[in-house]
């Protein structure tokens, strides 16, 4: 059992000690100093939600396009295996060398997508990502100056280096899975979210003031709740870009901002008002009811009747 026990954990243990590394902690300091300043002076800006893939996407942009890459470099590796590098009638660009010089040109809008989730990491998670990115730009180099030695006529030594980008391009591939599915990076984080199933009272009516907001825990529910007109709105507390709680934000009439990495949401209905997440609040039903809010999550499943006797 030991032995199992170690079998599976390995990339645990081993992708935690690359974050102790105290040259990538220096990496990411300095990366981060340039960084952040950039993309703080641009945060606002439409095209860097895009890039992020924010609300019109509805996910993350830069693992979709990170499959081109891989894609384009490992059918050229496998014509390089079956003797198809070479280009007919004379031509410079072998089927070979033109899937690799795609993947280069996809693999500059990867980076770029790459770089603005990055920016909106933290911790463990950013250390993790930039050995990632780190590893990326390895195979990217590795990817050129295969190319370059295809058009130069080198071609084993292109088919070489082009096996080899496309190695560490693998390895930098599992590491971004683990950021994903391991750190749950660029996930959302309320999908799962839905009670309580009943009216439950969450706070007295007069400690929500008109234009007042307040984070309350409803059975195990973070709840963020908002009088505006009138009108009392409850939204998920939690952040589903980083799980931040919102509530902990600035709110500015009708919005409020998170406090991690600064999306807006309406605190009506949940909506993305600026980016860079990716998911709208889940909304919960609230009523005022003998001097208390009440919320409520989903609706309560249907009970199954018993076929009678």
């Amino acid at each position: 059992m030991a032995d199992s026990g170690a079998a599976t954990a390995w990339h645990q243990r081993a992708l935690a000690e690359i974050t102790r590394w105290p040259w990538l902690q220096k990496v990411n300091d300095r990366a981060t100093a340039v960084v952040d300043p950039v993309y703080d002076r641009f945060r606002s800006n439409p095209v860097l939600e895009l890039m992020h893939g924010g609300r019109w996407l509805g996910h993350s942009l830069h693992p979709a396009l990170s499959d081109l890459p891989i894609g384009f470099w490992s059918a050229s590796v496998l014509l390089d295996t079956a003797g198809q590098d070479v280009a007919p009638g004379g031509r410079r660009l072998d089927p070979s060398s033109t899937l690799s010089a795609a993947g280069l040109a996809a693999a500059a809008a990867t980076a770029a997508t790459g770089w603005v989730d990055w920016s909106v990491s933290d911790g463990e998670d950013r250390r993790v990502g930039l050995f990632h990115g780190l590893l990326n730009v390895a195979g990217v180099s590795l990817q050129g100056a295969s190319l370059a030695a295809r058009l130069s006529g080198r071609r084993p030594t292109g088919r070489a280096l082009g096996a080899a980008s496309l190695g560490v391009t693998v390895v930098a591939a599992y590491i971004g899975g683990h950021l994903v599915q391991g750190r749950a990076v660029m996930v959302n984080r309320v999908a799962t979210t839905t009670g309580p199933t009943r009216w439950v009272r969450a706070v007295a009516e007069e400690d929500l003031p008109a234009g007042g907001v307040t984070g309350v825990e409803v059975e195990g529910r973070h709840v963020l709740l908002a009088r505006r007109d009138g009108e009392v709105h409850a939204i998920d507390d939690v952040c589903s870009h980083a799980g931040a709680l919102l509530h902990r934000g600035e709110t500015d009439d009708c919005t409020v901002t998170c406090p991690l990495h600064f999306s807006v949401f309406d605190l009506r209905d949940g909506r993305i008002v600026r980016g860079p997440a990716h998911h709208p609040q889940p909304v919960l039903p609230a009523r005022v009811r003998k001097g208390w809010i009440e919320v409520r999550g989903s609706a309560p499943a249907p009970r199954s009747r018993r076929p009678a006797n």
